[in-house]
């Protein structure tokens, strides 16, 4: 995942995953919508072993379709796992601990942002990218508008990646519109009464319009 002058791209944030070979069949619907960069797999409560071995049964079926594999904890479990990278919300010394051990050979993004110079701490310290607008710990939202200007504002000014989290269908176009090189679709689109496939088709569409709109705008 790294920074250019392409549209915008695509990232599904899962919910915390217990059984691998279920959420495998929604990510299949997933990627039959259209392009998908990335996928966070977040992982539910395990010892270190099981976890491991969920993301070795997502790796294949993710990689194949040429995306990449990120997961959030302890980056022993992403290495381990075959992953292709790792989501931090620990802060720029968790960055940097990792940035130290995986060097240039995994993804390293951070999340759990609650103010610019968080941003910036861990952009200094050497993240692939940055997340906003990801559920606080407690479930709540942070408010569409604050993600909305905290996207624009890091896509204007800096290199490093940033991730747009989309609370909700209605909120994909206006993310798109921040300028920021991802846009991620969270856990509620998993949900059974979600059609991924659709959702994706609709992400896509509204990153294609937008790119057709700049492109005329020049």
């Amino acid at each position: 995942m790294t920074t250019t002058t392409a549209p915008t791209r695509l990232m599904l944030v899962t919910p915390p995953v217990a059984d691998a070979e279920a959420i495998s069949f929604r990510l299949m619907q997933a990627f039959a919508g259209g392009d998908v960069a990335a996928v966070l797999l977040r992982l539910a409560e395990g010892d270190e072993r099981s976890r491991i071995e969920r993301v070795k049964r997502l790796c294949g079926p993710v990689q194949s379709n040429n995306v990449a594999l990120v997961v959030e904890g302890p980056a022993v479990i992403a290495t381990r796992g075959g992953a292709d990278g790792v989501h931090l919300t620990e802060g720029p010394e968790a960055v940097a601990e990792a940035r130290s051990s995986l060097r240039d050979e995994r993804i390293i993004g951070a999340g759990g942002l609650r103010a610019r110079h968080d941003a910036m701490d861990v952009g200094e310290a050497g993240v692939d990218y940055v997340m906003f607008g990801e559920p606080r710990p407690d479930g709540t939202m942070p408010p569409l508008p604050a993600v909305i200007e905290r996207a624009a504002w890091w896509a204007e000014i800096f290199e490093t990646p940033c991730v747009a989290y989309v609370p909700a269908a209605d909120a994909i176009t206006p993310l798109v519109e921040t300028g920021a090189e991802f846009v991620a679709l969270g856990e509620w689109a998993f949900d059974e009464s979600q059609d991924i496939r659709a959702l994706v088709e609709q992400a896509n569409a509204a990153i294609a319009a937008f790119a057709a709109r700049k492109a005329a705008a020049r």
